[in-house]
């Protein structure tokens, strides 16, 4: 079962009174015992109502009305999901909230999800179950003969992605395992374009196979920063096809970089319906 546990809001929370590192450390320890007994799903603080707004509904008319609201104690100022066996198990998570918030005077709430084999079998509750089986993510990842360290620092500086991990062999418990020259290889890295995470590492000796028969598509709005881009990742390797217009696409080409990785780049796509 899984339940959302509420912090509801107070005067200090309505003001926008940032937690004590006292506090801080008491719900990071708080949060580290849900997470170790396998029951935290999961949890965020809110902002104030005053940076926030209500979108009300009037004969099928949105209304948005700013923040701040009343009274403070109706209000949420944060929450965790916790996904426990009862109501009971949630309780006693709860009453161990810490006692460093607010002094000691907290008001929480509890409420169980709902899950879907509560509601009547049908083609709406089908289409629930299918949005259900949609992965959190869907990325890429490429294989290097040696050079992912500089293939990912140069994809970044092209697409101003950002470089979230470059971890090699040598600092994981995977050094036993493989030889001490591929201690400074790339293990794993990952660089975020909007959410999206083009991911690499560096494989060792006959495990490399240079990529076939798959590309990454990038796509922008302004043709020119389009055909930048193209341009530099085009650069030292090869074209496969200019970037130009065609039927489907304002401007569009293919190319393969120096590190042998294939790449679309387009500028206002025409979507197949």
């Amino acid at each position: 079962m899984k339940y959302m546990l509420m912090r509801k809001a107070d005067a200090d929370t309505e003001k926008g009174v940032m937690p004590s590192e006292d506090l801080l450390q008491s719900m990071a320890d708080y949060n580290e015992r849900l997470t170790q007994a396998g029951v935290f799903a999961g949890g965020q603080g809110l902002r104030p109502t005053s940076e926030g707004c209500r979108i009300q509904f009037r004969g099928g008319e949105p209304n948005v009305v700013s923040g701040p609201f009343e009274p403070a104690g109706e209000l949420l100022a944060g929450y965790s999901v916790l996904e426990v066996d009862s109501l009971e198990d949630a309780i006693a998570w709860a009453k161990q909230w810490p006692r460093e918030d607010a002094g000691g005077n907290v008001t929480l709430e509890l409420r169980r999800y709902f899950e879907l084999e509560d509601f009547e079998p049908g083609q709406a509750l089908e289409q629930h179950r299918a949005l259900g089986r949609l992965p959190q993510e869907m990325n890429v990842h490429v294989a290097f003969a040696g050079n992912c360290k500089e293939a990912m620092e140069f994809y970044s500086e092209v697409t101003a992605g950002k470089l979230e991990a470059m971890i090699t062999y040598g600092e994981t418990p995977a050094a036993e395992d493989v030889p001490p020259e591929m201690h400074g290889r790339i293990v794993h890295s990952s660089l975020n374009i909007r959410g999206r995470r083009l991911m690499g590492a560096d494989m060792a000796g006959d495990c490399y196979q240079p990529p076939q028969g798959a590309q990454i598509h990038l796509e922008y709005d302004d043709p020119e920063q389009a055909e930048r881009v193209f341009n530099a990742l085009s650069g030292g390797g090869s074209i496969i096809m200019p970037f130009e217009k065609t039927f489907w696409a304002h401007r569009f080409g293919m190319a393969t970089d120096r590190f042998g990785i294939q790449w679309m780049i387009s500028s206002q796509i025409e979507h197949c319906q």
